[in-house]
This record gives structure tokens, sequence and C-alpha cells, in this order.
């Protein structure tokens, strides 16, 4: 079984994935990955009348600073999940290249954490979970942190539909 683990880094997103891994075990190859926006390239080259407002060596260390966070976020769940994991950090939209990334490793599910918007504010605002349940190429397991599993959900979670 191939485990694909997103996360943004945040403490809610590494507890998800943790009650994810709990589920799932074992797993026989997990990784975890995180996506890095894109440097527009605009910065350099500008649009129109104006000029750029970057060096391209300054995108060049915008574009490493990114990639070292990235790298920084992976190896910090690792660590925090406790497990052997393979990381990756990939560019571009979270919820298209997770599913591009399940897509190459072959995944068998693809673990994301939920902030637990209500419907209203994810279509504003967008979900990277809810792109990845509608577009992924495999299970998707949806996990929400700092709730016992207990708990009744709220009104606003079940955006009321019960």
């Amino acid at each position: 079984m191939v485990v694909l683990i997103g996360t943004d880094g945040s403490e809610a997103a590494v507890e998800a994935a943790s009650a994810g891994l709990a589920l799932l075990r074992p797993a026989g190859r997990v990784v975890v990955a995180t996506v890095v926006s894109d440097v527009d390239p605009a910065l350099v080259t500008g649009t129109g009348f104006a000029g750029g407002i970057m060096s391209p060596e300054s995108l060049q260390e915008l574009e490493a600073q990114r990639q070292q966070e990235g790298e920084a976020i992976v190896a910090a769940t690792t660590r925090a999940l406790g497990v052997d994991a393979e990381t990756r950090v990939v560019r571009g939209g979270p919820g298209h290249q997770l599913c591009v990334l399940a897509v190459e490793l072959g995944a068998s599910v693809i673990v994301v954490g939920s902030r637990g918007r209500g419907g209203l504010a994810r279509a504003l605002l967008g979900s990277v979970s809810d792109y990845v349940i509608r577009h992924a190429p495999c299970p998707v397991l949806v996990m929400r942190a700092g709730r016992e599993r207990t708990d009744p959900p709220t009104p606003a979670e079940t955006d009321g539909d019960g």
C-alpha cells in the first residue's frame, strides 16, 4: 500500500496525518508531500509598461527559499509522525499537484487534513481537500484534527445536510 500524505506543516495537518496513518497501518510505503507555490516570472519581466520588480538572481533566491521551506515542512512532519517516509516537495496548486503526485506514485490512498469550513466558506475560499476528493485517482481519507471522533458535527460542518 502506498500512502500519500499531503501536509502544509501546520499542527492540525500533522495531527490529521497521524490519525490517518493510525487507521491505515501497516502501510508499505509512506510519502509525505507538501506543495509550494510557483514564483511568478512576471516579477522579473514585468507586464505592460511596468518593468520587473525583481532581478533574476532574487527570483532564484526566492525559489530556493520556498524549496527549503517545503523541505523543512516535510522533514518536520515525518519526524512528528515517527515513520520512515519518503518526502517530496512539489510546485504549483496544492490540490492539483497532490493528485498528479498520486498518479506518479501509484498511490493507494491520499491522506489530507480538513479545517472543517462550511460550504459557503469553501466555495469562496477553495479547499485543497475538496479538490483532492473530486479529482484524485485513488481513495482519499480526509481527517479532521483537534476533535474527538465522538463529537457530533456542527451545523456548519454538515452544510445543512444533516
